[in-house]
């Protein structure tokens, strides 16, 4: 296993190179596909290792701020090329890449978790009470993601400022949830979410950890500035639209290394972490980077409405009853995990052609 672990930091210290690719082919102008590929290609590890300080920051700082500090990096990639994607006004690019993230993270990712740890395990089993506040907490998340757009379906005529002030409304609501499921995390339940075993060391000092944190945060907000400029043309030469390019290549961007992450421990049986990474993050995307997003637009001349294409609510709703419905019982096997990534395999297949 350790073998294995070298040889992915290995790859991910590799793909490190596209960097400088990435800033020569920005500056002389290569052609925008090219561009996008190297660009997406950096962005990957960068994300792990802003993943990897965090954790190290965490382990130093206590649970509490820990936990703090984990929230407030755990999504900083998607975050950000969220922002930027709304300063340059791909609302539409910056709702799909949310609607891409939880379908990734519940579907992909955790049936690739589960799929692939039961090769090596034969049961798999979690708490399934941890797992269920998770998984109901994401039907919450659908019923606030809903509203607007059912308000709009069923209100002709109504102003743009009305939907405006119901998406900023919405996304107030969404923070308290999530504030509330931390709490449930961190205070109220925290025994439901407490790893046994031996508490692992951080990997690097809080010096590095800090600075690894911030040049990587950096070097992500300029690579996300030129990954963002590339999906126009990107469309047009192309002929992607900018629903595929948000659920399906954004999305699995802004989330490889919490993907890696989540296969590598559910391999090691430890399926509570992986669930905890797959289900935290989607949650994450819902209540936290959404609303964040939403009122972080307010600044923009073109603030993003909480108003999803009817298909992408099907799916987000598809995708959170089948993993309900997978954790429900406490125990997984390959059968469920192949479930999940044909649901996925579907979606995705259908986005594709969507017009």
């Amino acid at each position: 296993m350790n073998e294995k672990n070298s040889l992915i930091e290995k790859i991910f210290l590799l793909l490190l190179i596209f960097i400088i690719p990435s800033i020569i082919g920005w500056l002389w102008h290569w052609p925008a596909s090219w561009l996008m590929a190297a660009t997406a290609l950096s962005i990957i590890p960068l994300s792990k290792y802003i993943g990897e300080a965090t954790e190290s920051l965490a382990t130093y700082l206590g649970s509490a701020l820990g936990g703090i500090l984990n929230v407030t990096f755990g999504n900083a990639t998607e975050l950000i090329i969220g922002i930027i994607a709304l300063q340059h006004g791909l609302t539409e690019v910056v709702k799909a890449s949310i609607t891409g993230s939880i379908l990734g993270n519940l579907l992909l990712v955790t049936g690739s978790a589960i799929f692939l740890a039961s090769f090596k395990h034969k049961k798999l089993q979690f708490n399934k009470t941890a797992a269920l506040a998770s998984a109901s907490t994401l039907l919450l998340a659908v019923v606030a993601l809903a509203i607007p757009a059912f308000f709009y379906s069923t209100a002709p005529g109504v102003s743009r400022g009305i939907i405006e002030e119901l998406s900023v409304a919405v996304s107030i609501f969404i923070l308290i949830a999530y504030l509330g499921n931390l709490f449930f995390m961190f205070k109220t339940h925290k025994h439901l979410y407490r790893q046994t075993g031996k508490q692992e060391t951080p990997q690097w000092s809080w010096q590095i950890s800090a600075l690894i944190l911030l040049f990587s945060t950096l070097l992500i907000s300029l690579l996300s500035e030129i990954l963002v400029g590339t999906i126009e043309p990107v469309v047009r030469s192309l002929g992607w639209t900018e629903l595929f390019i948000g659920v399906i290549f954004i999305a699995i961007i802004g989330n490889a290394a919490e993907h890696t992450t989540a296969i590598t421990t559910a391999i090691k049986n430890k399926m509570d972490l992986s669930l905890q990474v797959t289900l935290g993050s989607a949650t994450q995307i819902a209540m936290l980077v959404a609303p964040i997003l939403v009122l972080i637009s307010l600044l923009f001349k073109k603030p993003l409405g909480l108003v999803f294409q009817p298909f992408e609510l099907v799916t987000i709703t598809l995708a959170v009853l089948i993993t309900n419905l997978i954790v429900e019982d406490g125990e997984a096997h390959w059968f469920e995990g192949l479930q999940l990534l044909i649901t996925y395999g579907i979606m995705a297949i259908a986005f594709f052609l969507h017009p």
